[in-house]
């Protein structure tokens, strides 16, 4: 049947005739089984593929290929395929997985080489199972290779309850992450694509999430470009395959039928030149909720206008044919959208014959292996963070330990290690398992789940306590408090958070901890995917980590740091403010006053602290030039000191300040960081290159990037308010045809 849309002029319409495709005519005569289609040949571009495959679709079946649950064309052999699967720390929903720890968890380990290896393996594993269910006749969701991430929205304010699923509030940290996370998923063979990753969600997006199928983010140009849109456009530079389009209106415009993100933005400005999806639902949202357009069938024909290919609902599937007939879309916009759909398929090989398929022989061997869960416990081990370690109570000296308290409701919880959007294994080692496996048989050790989320009187293991060596108490939220509107069913305002306060029953245990253990060591370990205030618990808590949600080996990794074996190196990737009023309103989208860019009031840990069990010292090896012009590179090298008797990692930070007088500059921002493993005693140099185009700013009134001339300094430090070296540097303005610009 696909041979004789030729007889009906079909071909025609999408720009073939048979002089065109010679090869076609010749085919003809072949027996099916005997013949190659050109689709499926490749030898031949990918563009020639695409094309002879359009060619070959009836109207009817290219619009059932729009949805995310894409049918089936039995008459060309290709099967149905289900687009939507997530893998934002590991295959999530599919089964056995190995589950990494939370983004959030991952961005405070400050090591994108380690995000990328992550993401490889997320990608052999969702190989392997996409092998393993297609042999077995299964096209499940979940079981496919088109994954919906990474999440690189900015964590601007701390009551967002998805904001774990991001790399924290810097637009520049998040660009780092997500880039090194799209290429690792992706893969590097030079013809297939490993796995399809998606930046999401395109864009502005970060909550409320009661209104987020409603809300209308307004926003300025320079506000866009710098902070909202700065990932967005790294990740199109790095190849990302997919973007997916936002629930929420910005500036008044749905993103998912708006001409300015999707068309002149992503498509013309930035020449991207991927697939768009939609978030789910979203198009249904435009008339349902924003109303800014009457029904579905115009709603379909403004998001396929606007740059939409893959619908996460039914409506392109179901209305996009009536809007051909009144003559909203033509046939050739349909084309449009589908081809990169198409070219997505064939860069995962779907159209090739196996022998082809550099992947295909990942199987069960592939999934949770030992190199998988072993890169699990490092990125947990990485993660963590030391908030407060009084007297050097950490790390614990096991050989003088002879008995130790393991309290609290999340020393044995799933939830506390998963976060969302996860995967599940069989190996999940908590908190208390961890412990209690490095303490080993010779040590006397207990549990009690202590206190819920709710009783603030009623507690237990408190008198146990007081008569072991040192307690651990593991308290905190979970992706149950926060999270994903109707996932975070216990959270009070639709996945989102009302204050930044742990849940009282968990601080009138520390209490009664502390009075009940008097002086001896009490280690607070707190779970969370955003920043709490810590505050009510400090003064009772000798030491406090934040182990956020570490992935299946949270326990092991809990264990080491806990025991020495590994000093703890994360730094957190948010700001810990003091309080909520020292934030705009949750709905201001303005970044004015929000994220260590742009608030210098007080907070309780700022953007990038992070303690460790050794001190380090800092020393230039070679400053910034004097004078830098917009093509050049600020290149620096420091020595890395290593001042106490334990190897471990440091995290250096290079920010940069910008000329004053400049209305809307950062305070500080970061554009260099490095981890780095220094032995005890030892020195490391750290070289760090920052492109003097990174320093360029949006003018408003030129509406475009500037490079504003004067002095800069960069400073160096272990934190965004630290301050170990500083250097200043003048940009000189950029010179076009003999005249300043």
């Amino acid at each position: 049947m696909a041979l004789l849309s030729f007889k009906h002029g079909y071909a025609r319409r999408v720009g073939f005739s048979f002089l065109a495709l010679p090869f076609l005519v010749a085919g003809l005569s072949l027996p099916a089984k005997a013949q190659t289609l050109p689709f499926r040949d490749a030898s031949l571009s990918r563009e020639a593929r695409v094309k002879d495959l359009l060619s070959r679709l009836a109207l009817e079946e290219k619009i059932k290929l729009l949805g995310y649950r894409s049918q089936s064309v039995d008459r060309l052999s290709i099967p149905a395929y289900n687009w939507w699967n997530e893998g934002l720390h590991g295959v999530a929903r599919a089964g056995e997985a190995t589950v990494f720890p939370q983004a959030i968890a991952m961005a405070s380990t400050f090591y994108n080489q380690s995000l990328r290896q992550a993401a490889g393996y997320i990608s052999t594993e969702a190989r392997a199972k996409y092998n393993l269910s297609t042999a077995a006749g299964r096209r499940e969701q979940y079981m496919g290779l088109t994954f919906w991430s990474p999440n690189i929205n900015i964590f601007r304010d701390p009551r967002w309850g998805r904001g774990q699923e991001t790399y924290g509030e810097d637009p520049f940290l998040t660009a780092t992450m997500g880039s090194s996370f799209i290429k690792g998923l992706q893969g590097n063979d030079p013809s297939y694509l490993k796995a399809s990753a998606c930046a999401k969600h395109f864009a502005v997006h970060s909550g409320p999430e009661a209104s987020r199928h409603e809300f209308n983010a307004i926003v300025d140009q320079k506000d866009l470009r710098e902070t909202y849109l700065y990932s967005f456009k790294r990740l199109v530079d790095s190849g990302v395959e997919s973007v997916m389009c936002a629930y929420n209106r910005v500036n008044s415009e749905p993103c998912c039928s708006g001409p300015t993100l999707l068309h002149t933005i992503l498509k013309e400005e930035w020449h991207f030149n991927g697939h768009v999806v939609t978030d789910c639902g979203a198009l249904d949202d435009i008339f349902l909720r924003h109303k800014t357009l009457p029904g579905p069938v115009e709603t379909a024909a403004a998001a396929i206008k606007a740059g939409v290919d893959l619908d996460c609902s039914n409506i392109l599937q179901n209305d996009v044919l009536q809007a051909i007939n009144q003559g909203l879309l033509t046939r050739t916009d349909v084309d449009s959208a589908l081809a990169p759909l198409l070219r997505t398929q064939m860069k995962l090989g779907f159209f090739d014959d196996k022998k082809l398929d550099p992947f295909a022989g990942y199987g069960a061997d592939s999934v949770h292996n030992a190199a998988h869960i072993a890169l699990a416990i490092t990125l947990a081990d990485e993660s963590i963070v030391l908030l407060k370690n009084d007297n050097q109570v950490l790390p614990l000296n096991k050989d003088k330990l002879s008995s130790l308290m393991v309290v609290g409701p999340n020393a044995f919880s799933f939830d506390a290690l998963s976060g969302n959007y996860h995967g599940v294994s069989s190996h999940m080692v908590t908190f208390l398992e961890g412990i209690t496996a490095v303490a080993g048989p010779g040590t006397h050790l207990e549990y009690d789940q202590g206190c819920d989320y709710k009783d603030t009187t009623h507690f237990g293991g408190t008198w146990a306590a007081s008569y072991c060596d040192a307690t651990v108490a593991v308290i905190g939220l979970t992706p149950v408090m926060e999270g994903e509107e109707g996932d975070a069913f216990l959270a009070p305002h639709g996945g989102d958070r009302t204050d930044l306060s742990l849940p009282a029953a968990h601080i009138a245990y520390i209490k009664a901890l502390r009075k009940n253990i008097g002086t001896k060591p009490l280690i607070v370990v707190v779970t969370a995917g955003s920043a709490v205030d810590l505050s009510a618990i400090t003064p009772y808590a000798d030491a406090i980590l934040l182990a956020w949600y570490p992935g299946e080996q949270g326990g092991n990794a809990l264990a080491d740091i806990l025991f020495g074996k590994v000093s703890p190196s994360g730094h957190l990737p948010v700001t810990f403010y003091q309080s909520l009023s020292n934030l705009p309103n949750y709905t201001d989208y303005s970044m004015k006053g929000r994220t260590y860019r742009y608030y210098n009031g007080p907070v309780q840990y700022p953007f990038g602290f992070g303690l460790s069990y050794t001190t380090f010292g800092y020393q230039w090896q070679q400053q910034p030039k004097a004078v830098y012009g917009k093509d050049d590179s600020i290149t620096i090298a420091v020595n890395v000191n290593n001042q106490q008797n334990i190897d471990a990692d440091d995290v250096l930070q290079a920010y940069i300040e910008y000329p004053s007088g400049i209305e809307r500059m950062p305070v500080r921002e970061l554009k260099a960081f490095r981890r780095v493993t220094v032995q005890h005693g030892q020195n490391n140099e750290v070289r760090l290159s920052i492109p003097v185009a990174e320093l360029q700013k949006w003018d408003l009134n030129s509406n475009n990037w500037k490079l504003y001339p004067g002095q800069y300094r960069i400073v160096i430090g272990e934190n965004s308010r630290d301050e170990k070296l500083a250097a200043a540097f003048e940009v000189k303005a950029p010179v076009h045809k003999g005249k300043k610009v």
